[in-house]
């Protein structure tokens, strides 16, 4: 994906407050030489930021007419509205390794034991996953394959069929699972309970 950046002259809290003020939002972009101060337009960027590719992909940024690759890092939202307040790059090359967070992409549930013969459910425990790998050779999403589980089976980090240069982040948890496959749930008919009717005594002649 590309974007257009341009350079920020002024700096501060009441600059910022300007820019924004003037549908901009101001960013940095750090890493492979001098960090840079930079704005973009609001409208663009937001826009941007709704598909998944600009979140765990590389990055083609031109800025003052030279273009670079950048991944994002990081990203800062007001409290209550849908307005950008603040943005981060990383400049990146063929030499970089990053850690970066991306997405699950989960296929042929469906067709698996679990929901086509069963009836049953998955349950995604997991939807992304930190990795580290070269910049130049991150994807932007991992694929999950739940087109063999059978029900009470699971899929964990160790199972994922993964590039040899790709590293899972797991944060010291031991092969965690990812998806679940669950029995269909039964549903209990409870028979309304019927008060009884006291009988009416016979009247008396």
């Amino acid at each position: 994906m590309k974007f257009v950046a341009f350079k920020r002259e002024l700096q501060g809290t009441g600059a910022s407050r300007r820019l924004r003020m003037g549908g901009k939002v101001p960013g940095i972009v750090y890493g492979a030489g001098e960090p840079a101060m930079i704005e973009l337009d609001h409208n663009a960027l937001y826009h941007a930021l709704k598909k998944e590719s600009f979140h765990s992909s590389i990055l083609e940024m031109e800025l003052d007419g030279a273009s670079s690759k950048v991944v994002l890092r990081d990203l800062q939202m007001h409290a209550f509205k849908p307005l950008v307040q603040h943005i981060d790059f990383q400049r990146v090359d063929a030499t970089t390794r990053i850690r970066k967070r991306v997405p699950l992409h989960f296929i042929n549930e469906a067709d698996s034991p679990c929901v086509k013969t069963d009836k049953g459910t998955m349950s995604h425990i997991a939807t992304e996953l930190e990795i580290e790998c070269l910049a130049e050779k991150l994807p932007e999403f991992l694929t999950v394959d739940l087109g063999s589980l059978a029900t009470g089976q699971s899929i964990h980090v160790d199972d994922l069929k993964l590039d040899s240069h790709i590293k899972v982040r797991t944060h010291g948890r031991k092969n965690p699972v990812i998806a679940t496959a669950l029995p269909p749930k039964v549903e209990e008919i409870v028979a309304p309970v019927v008060a009884a009717v006291p009988a009416k005594g016979k009247k008396k002649k």
